[in-house]
């Protein structure tokens, strides 16, 4: 095992390090947003900062890097108010890397993806998608340290399988295809390995099951 303090990180080189800093919190959920602006136009990007904020009320959040070039995500979603966070599935993982790509159209025309709107929410769910979430603007959290945003959305709607849901409440998105990423670039499918009951001294863990099909 080697040690890299923080003075040796500041004289690697920038590219080396910004992928060693984002591999250390590990495999993160990587979802495309999709927003509009008040013209109507479409954007969407990938993102792998994506949080729960709570469940009651259900508030997710975004991160978002320094508004140091546009940001057309949040520019959308603070003009119209309302974005969709779509899990990525293996059948569009390219597609998905390439959105972060600079288009001068439509991601969602660039990639061949289907853009569809429910119950009046003004913003693009991507058709291709098993999980969508349509949120609502609801307050935003500037972070000074490093000048990144946190945007908080209250969620507004969910579509999704009835298959992917078990009893409880929980969703196997190993089911749903949802994919996983490391980095900046790496694309991971899930394995389950286990899921337990609510931990407690002195008490044994009982399995859980996380799929309709255990």
């Amino acid at each position: 095992m080697i040690t890299i303090a923080e003075e040796e990180l500041q004289s690697l080189d920038s590219r080396f390090r910004a992928n060693l800093i984002n591999c250390l919190t590990g495999f993160k959920s990587t979802v495309l947003i999709g927003t509009q602006n008040s013209k109507g136009e479409t954007n969407l990007a990938i993102f792998s900062q994506v949080i729960h904020i709570g469940a009651n009320p259900p508030y997710m959040g975004v991160l978002f890097r320094p508004e140091t070039v546009g940001r057309h995500t949040l520019r959308n979603i603070r003009e119209t108010g309302f974005f969709t966070i779509n899990h990525i599935n293996s059948q569009f993982v390219k597609e998905a890397h390439l959105s972060s790509a600079k288009w001068e159209q439509s991601e969602f025309e660039a990639l061949h993806l289907t853009p569809e709107y429910h119950q009046n929410l003004l913003a693009p769910f991507v058709g291709e998608s098993n999980i969508q979430v349509g949120l609502k603007y609801a307050k935003e959290y500037p972070i000074d340290i490093n000048n990144t945003l946190l945007l908080a959305g209250s969620v507004e709607l969910i579509r999704l399988k009835s298959d992917y849901i078990l009893p409880d409440g929980f969703i196997d998105v190993q089911a749903a295809d949802s994919i996983t990423c490391n980095g900046l670039d790496a694309y991971y499918k899930t394995t389950p390995i286990a899921r337990y009951s609510y931990a407690k001294p002195n008490e044994n863990l009982e399995e859980l099951p996380y799929s309709k099909t255990i």
